[in-house]
């Protein structure tokens, strides 16, 4: 079979067990190694009309030092305020690389629509005050620049530690998470191990909810270095610091940890199986199967087994639940070693066909058409599908990795 070179991933892990924030998500980067000095001058670009200054220093939180970032804003004696609109042409104005623009934009729109939802009210009426602006551009725009001068092309991160009790805002005592923060949590698994204060920030849960492709454990990678961002409070059960872990996936298989849900079904009409099925793959299912089987009294029945990330488990259950006739479902860990995978296109006399490449530690071991491709155009052309179809592999074999 064909062999091709390695490709190398950049992934940051954020490892968020005293929760996250803007200033958190600099300092780390920081640490990490990003030139302070090129995040200062990519802000410069923004033309913010408001004095103000970034700072950075090594603090310790516990027994672990890290980077500290403070954004001081000069006060003014008329303070106004940006709504969304605002803070969006203030961006795409600016000199920062389309991606970049792009990123904190859609990361300031989360947190708009968040806080209208909470104040039921439009995204253009809902205002950041100056200050509060100033210090949250600083901290999305140069934590998203500092993504990209760190060259991640993937991001994962574990469950967030929201603290609990109650935080005084603008807007008088607010329990933790604030309303707006928890409508950003939305999807993303979260617990408290019981600190007082205030752990994810709107400004944190907005990026991070941006940035994390899923929520999990520390992923098989080769750790390339590691960077501490500090948070403001000082808290005794643990040091308040985000744990920000910059590593490498080279083509290898990975391992990803999954839920399986399950259930036993034997007294349904078979016909809703498929509608089922649809639902669940829309819920968020990777793969749903059905198994006959042999239940008390001799029972024929079938178990309906759906693979899921841990953070839809919730999702897929509410579905077997409401949508089948069963009373319960089984939830349980597994892992899941899937080949590194990626999706290429083969010329063929009758028009482009999709493979799926996978690949094991550079070297391509499987070559898989995709199979409504070859059938559309085995309909077209009146040809035998499994010709087709092996055609169109042997032809994926000489055209890739040779």
């Amino acid at each position: 079979m064909a062999s091709v070179t390695p490709k190398s991933m950049r992934i940051a892990y954020f490892d968020c067990y005293s929760g996250i924030s803007g200033d958190m998500i600099l300092g780390a980067l920081v640490d990490l190694g990003v030139d302070l000095k090129k995040i200062r001058e990519g802000l410069k670009t923004l033309g913010l009309s408001k004095g103000y200054e970034i700072k950075s220093q090594i603090v310790k939180r516990g027994l672990i030092s890290g980077v500290k970032v403070d954004v001081a804003v000069k006060p003014v004696r008329r303070p106004h305020s940006r709504n969304f609109k605002d803070i969006k042409t203030l961006i795409s104005d600016s000199e920062l690389s389309p991606k970049v623009k792009k990123s904190a934009v859609e990361i300031f729109k989360r947190i708009a629509k968040a806080e209208a939802k909470v104040h039921h009210t439009s995204m253009d009426k809902v205002h950041f005050h100056e200050v509060g602006a100033v210090d949250s551009i600083v901290d999305i725009v140069g934590g998203v620049l500092g993504m990209e001068l760190l060259d991640v092309q993937r991001v994962i991160s574990s469950p967030l530690n929201v603290g609990e009790g109650f935080v005084e805002c603008a807007h008088g005592t607010l329990p933790v998470p604030a309303p707006a923060t928890l409508r950003l949590l939305e999807g993303i698994p979260c617990f408290s191990t019981g600190i007082k204060k205030e752990l994810v920030t709107p400004t944190g849960a907005g990026m991070i909810g941006f940035f994390a492709e899923k929520f999990s454990n520390l992923p098989r990678m080769k750790v390339l270095k590691s960077g501490y961002g500090a948070g403001d409070h000082v808290v005794e059960k643990s040091p308040n610091m985000l744990r920000v872990i910059l590593g490498e996936i080279a083509g290898e298989g990975e391992t990803n940890s999954m839920t399986m849900v399950e259930t036993n079904i034997d007294d349904m009409n078979p016909e809703f199986y498929e509608h089922v099925m649809d639902l669940l793959f829309k819920s968020g299912a990777v793969d749903v199967t059905f198994t006959p089987v042999i239940m008390k009294k001799n029972r024929p029945a079938v178990t309906l087994s759906v693979m899921t990330p841990a953070e839809k488990k919730e999702q897929i259950a509410e579905v077997l639940l409401t949508e089948t006739s069963t009373f319960g479902v089984r939830c349980y860990e597994v892992n899941r070693i899937t080949l590194d995978r990626e999706i290429q296109t083969v010329k063929t006399s009758y028009g482009p066909v999709k493979v799926k490449v996978g690949s094991l530690d550079g070297n391509v071991l499987k070559i898989s058409p995709e199979y409504e491709d070859c059938k559309k155009i085995a309909r077209r052309e009146k040809l035998p599908i499994k010709k087709f179809y092996d055609d169109v592999r042997e032809l994926a074999e000489q055209q890739i990795g040779r």
